[in-house]
């Protein structure tokens, strides 16, 4: 795994598409992720933006997208609770359940070979293309080296 190439693209990245001011997310996690590893093995954050996440806590969200419950059960990133309202290959959405923001809350789940990055925004759908775009570019560089 090439550590230095993953932290320089995560900051090049973070430091355009992540924070309170015009950029399209509100934060970012990038979780090693390896579904073929025993699951007495906790996935580690790699790296992270706009919120400090347990380890532990994430540990049911690996679990739920290991164990693909996408379409049967919901999942919690902190405090937040998500449903999945759309799946695709290497990739699903979903939004906060619990959100007290009048537009709203999402959530973007990219799957590469070795991470799973997860894109949070507010907002509908336009808030919702933005960060697609943005959560796609980060993927596209990670899975351009095998990552």
């Amino acid at each position: 795994m090439d550590w230095s190439f993953v932290h320089k693209t995560w900051e090049k990245w973070a430091s355009t598409s992540v924070g309170s001011s015009g950029e399209p997310l509100k934060a970012a996690l990038l979780i090693n992720y390896d579904p073929t590893g025993p699951s007495r093995l906790l996935s580690t954050i790699a790296e992270q933006e706009g919120m400090r996440a347990d380890p532990v806590d994430l540990t049911e969200f690996v679990d739920f997208v290991k164990l693909n419950k996408l379409q049967t059960d919901c999942f919690f990133i902190g405090k937040n609770q998500y449903i999945v309202t759309s799946i695709h290959e290497n990739w699903f959405c979903a939004r906060c359940l619990n959100t007290v923001k009048a537009a709203g809350e999402g959530a973007i789940v990219m799957q590469t070979k070795a991470f799973l990055l997860v894109a949070l925004y507010d907002g509908s759908i336009g808030s919702a293309s933005r960060a697609m775009a943005s959560a796609d570019q980060l993927a596209w560089q990670l899975s351009r080296r095998n990552l």
